[in-house]
């Protein structure tokens, strides 16, 4: 039987529909699994490039995302409230409970139909994170529905300088709001101009211009569209490596 090709189209996309349920409130259907890391915070990172969520202000509930949720680093620092479908699964999923984690790392697709292939919605949690939710002798996928919300930070939005030579990179974290990085512009303290900066992996933005000896201001975008201004946040004397958190925070 011959298709046409926008019928085959159609059928696709519904397919492709179908495999993300969405509730009436809001929620989303997913699966969740969780890494077998507990106690070293310096392997909670990954893709977006925090070498240490605790040190980025996120602390242990952390989650690497498929990548129909990760979206290149797009969702890098942003918060989902992730709860089990009890009704799903009453043997392994808590009742009533539910955590919010903070896109740290992303879940590659592999070639044997994992989870994290796309279209799938998946959450591969922090083992804190998950044993919110989930009952403890459960090592495998538990069914969950989860939302996107706001990011409750305490303290400033921190920028730590990356790069080397003349090659700058900063990334951000510990940010309030949608707590995800849409755009980053950067000043240095003898320029009339605002530098874009462009996204060079997960939470890194790189600037195009030598900003070593300048006290830097960044305006920053979220994608929920607010934006902040941070003026000399970063001292003329800063170094790579070095971490300055900023006075102000999203809300």
């Amino acid at each position: 039987m011959e298709m046409k090709g926008k019928y085959l189209v159609t059928i696709i996309l519904l397919v492709g529909t179908l495999s993300v349920g969405m509730c009436s409130n809001g929620w989303i259907s997913a699966h969740a699994t969780y890494y077998g890391v507990n106690d070293s915070p310096a392997s909670l990172g990954g893709a977006c490039g925090y070498d240490n969520p605790y040190h980025a202000g996120f602390g242990a509930h952390t989650a690497a995302l498929s990548g129909a949720l990760f979206r290149s680093g797009e969702s890098c620092g942003g918060c989902y409230q992730v709860r089990c479908d009890y009704r799903a699964d009453p043997k392994w999923c808590l009742r009533g409970a539910a955590v919010t984690v903070t896109a740290t790392n992303f879940c590659p697709s592999n070639n044997n139909g994992g989870w994290c292939n796309l279209p799938r919605h998946h959450f591969d949690m922090s083992m804190p994170a998950f044993f919110r939710i989930a009952r403890r002798g459960n090592e495998g996928i538990v069914p969950v529905f989860y939302r996107r919300v706001g990011c409750r930070r305490r303290g400033g939005v921190r920028f730590t300088m990356r790069g080397q030579g003349n090659f700058n990179m900063v990334i951000l974290s510990n940010i309030g709001a949608s707590g995800a990085v849409k755009a980053v512009a950067v000043r240095g303290s003898r320029g009339k101009t605002w530098l874009q900066m462009t996204r060079n992996w997960g939470a890194n933005w790189q600037s195009s211009g030598d900003l070593r000896g300048k006290r830097l201001s960044f305006r920053v975008t979220l994608l929920d569209g607010k934006t902040m201004t941070f003026v000399n946040v970063v001292p003329s004397t800063w170094w790579f490596g070095q971490t300055f958190s900023s006075g102000g925070q999203f809300h």
